[in-house]
């Protein structure tokens, strides 16, 4: 949409984005399976995913406001975030054309965010069938 609508160059590989995207979805689908576990009614769960994923990720992740313009707490807490890692990650990838090492730390910590998430979301569903 950036390139059609606002008509921002791509500068990096399309098909790396994609991969990327995929650890990120990755993540974000694990902490929702995790939600959705321990939630006890589709209400609840919905209104816990809004809190723990939309609100940080927008405010928090870079994508609204610059996040050396934040408080030094608030700087701190946008470490716990995983839309940071992906925001920098397209803003290197898709403006300035980086290539996977230059994002190599962000795709790491994002892979074992999500591996964290979805172990404790596997470990969280074989105890309750059991």
């Amino acid at each position: 949409m950036g390139t059609l609508v606002f008509g921002v160059p791509l500068k990096g590989s399309f098909a790396l984005i994609m991969l990327l995207s995929l650890i990120f979805l990755f993540a974000g689908m694990s902490l929702g399976i995790l939600i959705s576990i321990v939630a006890k009614s589709q209400l609840i769960a919905t209104q816990f995913a809004m809190i723990q994923t939309f609100l940080p990720s927008y405010l928090l992740s870079g994508f609204l406001f610059a996040i050396g313009n934040m408080p030094p707490f608030v700087q701190a807490v946008t470490y716990a975030v995983p839309a940071r890692y992906f925001v920098e990650i397209l803003k290197a990838v898709f403006l300035k054309g980086s290539g996977l090492k230059a994002v190599s730390f962000q795709v790491f910590l994002l892979a074992v965010y999500g591996t964290i998430v979805f172990v404790a979301a596997n470990r969280k569903f074989k105890k309750l069938i059991m």
